[in-house]
């Protein structure tokens, strides 16, 4: 009673709670690769378009940091930036483009720093377990990257940016689109990207505590083709090339350290009415020398995927009372050529058959239940079913509170380091499993056509067993060591307003992530037992508001991570922060063309701030962008 009396506010960068299936009693037809559409009961958070352009030339961790309260282990400007979902660690969150999940097959985790917002369309967090739809690595949560159809004649922009330290930014994008015949149409977008982050850091502001030197260079490539037919027929095909070069202390010889990491991600969809095919190729590189930069270890993980899956639907004899099925299967092969591991090939076939269902079963009440079986050379992956049910509280006037739901086992596939890198890997190791259970409430209230209030509270319970766990007593050799139950609260509140030419808003975020480990399996862990694991906050939250005349915008933008422990008997921690950033732009239109001017201040406090101990971030810092757009109509 007391959260529905709180009132609540609109999630800034999810207006879809208060718009699409949230509160809909009419069933969704569903084509393609939708998951979100059968996660009946799980939190879902969509990132808006106007988030995803004010962050366009920066990676997907600081939107994904100013809009939810997944924990990013930051080792500077474009280094090494990994996640953690729910006080679960690196390898427990999905990435997913286009429905095909590219974490490498080696590391089993994503370095975000190499995901930039340009590179995808659409931007959706799935928080909790779902394995049952997407697959291995979703015991956190997922990320889910899509490519869409352009609806426009033709849209060109560009831009350049330039930050503090030297680095900058540029971008090119072109949308386009056309009538080919009475019956196809065909729309694409290409676009590309580059960038360098000399760093260039201050390094007496940082207290004198080392701020580590490191140059970074990125470029990358994007291009969508969409062909669409009056007959239901769709095919599509999607290329995503990226390199990331980083280069630590580069101007010493014998200690400087480079990492090369490039992707080569294919895709061919074809769709014709209920029944979809996809294939896919994707390549991992990673190149890694240290002092002599010219030989370096090279690493090549090459993925082949094939998937199939056919929609069915039926209305038990009302419209409101649909039952819709989407059930498949998919093929991957794998070939990794990695110096560091017993052969000089490695090989390996993974399947997956999934059923998934959801059920309109009444017009307040919303069921899924899924199902997927995964096959994996040498081992037997757990079956893995999940049940969401969604009921509908009270829908009055502009008024709706809706319960959700659900209860769903997990698993992550060992990666291939975990079981085949030479002396330290473990060809015996068991995949993790566990179970996610999670409760949450949403209501949203709108006032008038101008105003809009939402808000939700969820509280979920994440029982991981097997966990994976690089022991250093013994020489960091990997093992199933660790029992652990993730736990803990989230809480969003937010608020939308608009009166003639003015517009604003605020959103808010807290979560309380509690992540143990439960159980003692030698004399190291007797004494991490209760403590809480390395680098995932208790506390965390974020403030995004922002006041808008006409095309003339100011975002203020606070992130707030408690303290984290450097040591998993939590002995040595690093200090709380909160971070203040602030964003202002403008528009400026000319009949077709069009100019958006950005500014930006960055931790506009100059917080001193740790997210590894042998690291500080860097200081206050600025950046300038300038985007021209020209549109056809």
């Amino acid at each position: 009673m007391a959260f529905c009396c709180a009132g609540a506010g609109f999630f800034l960068c999810q207006p879809s709670y208060a718009q699409n299936d949230s509160i809909s009693l009419n069933p969704v037809t569903v084509k393609g690769f939708v998951p979100e559409k059968f996660m009946s009961g799980l939190k879902i958070q969509r990132i808006d378009s106007a988030a995803l352009a004010q962050f366009q030339f920066q990676n997907i961790s600081n939107i994904l940091s100013a809009y939810t309260p997944i924990a990013f282990k930051n080792y500077g400007s474009g280094q090494l930036n990994t996640a953690s979902f729910r006080g679960t660690s690196a390898n427990h969150t999905a990435v997913l483009w286009n429905g095909l999940n590219i974490n490498s097959p080696s590391l089993g985790q994503t370095d975000f720093s190499t995901i930039p917002v340009m590179g995808f369309d659409k931007l959706s967090v799935q928080y909790g377990s779902a394995a049952s739809i997407v697959g291995s690595d979703a015991v956190g949560g997922s990320i889910l990257l899509e490519s869409a159809a352009s609806s426009e004649p033709l849209r060109i922009s560009a831009g350049i940016q330039q930050e503090s330290f030297a680095n900058r930014q540029v971008q090119a994008s072109a949308r386009y689109g056309s009538v080919m015949n009475s019956q196809w149409k065909f729309s694409g977008k290409t676009a590309s990207y580059a960038g360098r982050m000399n760093n260039h850091f201050p390094y007496s502001e940082r207290k004198n505590y080392p701020v580590l030197p490191s140059e970074t260079m990125q470029r990358g490539l994007v291009q969508d083709f969409f062909l669409q037919s009056k007959n239901d027929q769709e095919i599509s095909a999607h290329i995503w090339l990226t390199r990331n070069k980083l280069i630590l202390t580069p101007d010493e010889i014998a200690a400087r350290e480079l990492t090369l990491t490039e992707a080569y991600r294919t895709m061919l969809r074809y769709r014709i009415k209920d029944l979809t095919f996809r294939t896919s190729w994707v390549r991992d590189i990673i190149d890694y020398a240290k002092g002599d930069l010219d030989n370096p270890d090279h690493a090549v993980t090459d993925k082949f995927t094939n998937r199939i899956e056919k929609d069915f639907e039926w209305l038990a004899g009302k419209l409101n009372n649909a039952i819709q099925i989407k059930a498949g299967g998919e093929w991957s092969h794998y070939r990794a050529h990695i110096a560091g591991y017993e052969k000089p090939l490695i090989t390996e076939n993974r399947g997956d058959f999934f059923l998934l269902t959801r059920w309109q079963a009444l017009n307040r009440f919303l069921i899924s239940v899924n199902v997927r079986q995964a096959l994996v050379t040498r081992f037997s992956p757990p079956l893995t079913p999940s049940a969401g049910l969604e009921y509908l509280l009270v829908k009055k006037g502009g008024y709706a509170l809706k319960l959700k739901g659900s209860y769903a086992r997990s698993y992550r596939v060992p990666t291939l380091n975990e079981r085949y890198w030479r002396e330290l890997g473990n060809p015996d190791i068991k995949p993790e499993t566990g179970w996610n259970k999670e409760i949450g409430l949403e209501q949203s209230f709108k006032t008038d056509e101008n105003q809009m209030l939402t808000a939700s509270l969820t509280a979920y319970h994440n029982r991981v067993k097997n966990w994976t766990y690089w022991n250093p007593v013994k020489n960091y050799h990997v093992e199933n060591l660790q029992q652990v139950l993730a736990k803990g609260l989230e809480f969003q509140l937010g608020w939308r307003n608009q009166f003639q030419h003015w517009k604003s808003g605020a959103n808010v975020g807290y979560a309380l992530n509690s992540s143990q480990q439960e159980k003692a399996y030698d004399a190291y862990s007797q004494d991490v037992v209760g403590k809480q694991l390395v680098f995932v906050p208790l506390h965390s939250g974020n403030l995004t508001a922002f006041a808008q005349y006409k095309n003339t915008r100011l975002t203020a933008q606070v992130q707030a991570i408690g303290k984290r422990f450097s040591t998993f008997d939590n002995s040595q921690s690093l200090d709380a922060y909160a971070l203040g950033n602030l964003v202002a732009e403008t528009t400026i239109s000319l009949k077709k063309v069009s100019f958006r001017i950005q500014g930006q201040v960055n931790n506009i406090t100059n917080t001193f701030y740790l997210n590894v101990r042998n690291n500080a971030m860097p200081g206050r810092s600025f950046s300038v962008s300038l985007i021209g757009n020209y549109q056809s109509i």
